[in-house]
């Protein structure tokens, strides 16, 4: 995350970035970022989109389709003596409490390696602490968006929350 956050202040030095109007959006890997950045951007980012991302590293262990990569990625259950350090360095429900900033959050019902629960305990975090947020959700879709009519609508609900937020 420091990698991002580095980035994204290195080219906020460049005249042609307008500060005022950054988003951070992810898929996957890339959308577990988002809910990790949401926690610790100090400002940066005006608005959030995450796509089938991670949110809790423990219930997403109990309900993924194919632990090797949770035990693989992140060292094992959450049970296990000693905890490994993913779970209380890493997890993005960790940092929830900062959260404060607008997010979309996408994620279709046959995503099996990323649970749309996942999805749905993000949504509901943001919606408790009064942020603005919107689910969005395929129930014939997994972990990709791919049926045409589909990608239509997750095109356009992604460019209205764009506009909304990053005016």
């Amino acid at each position: 995350m420091r990698d991002y956050i580095s980035a994204v202040d290195d080219i906020s030095k460049e005249p042609f970035v307008d500060k005022s109007r950054i988003g951070a959006i992810g898929a996957s890997f890339g959308g577990y970022s988002v809910f990790y950045l949401a926690g610790m951007h100090e400002n940066r980012f005006k608005t959030f989109i995450s796509h089938c991302g991670v949110f809790n590293l423990e219930s997403m262990y109990g309900t993924t389709e194919e632990l090797f990569f949770a035990d693989f990625d992140m060292g094992g259950s959450y049970f296990k003596v000693p905890k490994p350090k993913t779970y209380t360095e890493f997890n993005p429900i960790n940092f929830v409490n900062n959260w404060d900033t607008p997010i979309m959050v996408i994620h279709n019902d046959k995503d099996y390696r990323v649970p749309i629960s996942q999805g749905m305990e993000a949504f509901t975090a943001a919606k408790l602490k009064g942020i603005p947020a919107r689910f969005l959700s395929f129930s014939d879709e997994n972990h990709w968006v791919t049926k045409p009519q589909n990608g239509i609508m997750w095109q356009r609900a992604f460019f209205d929350w764009m506009g909304a937020y990053l005016k």
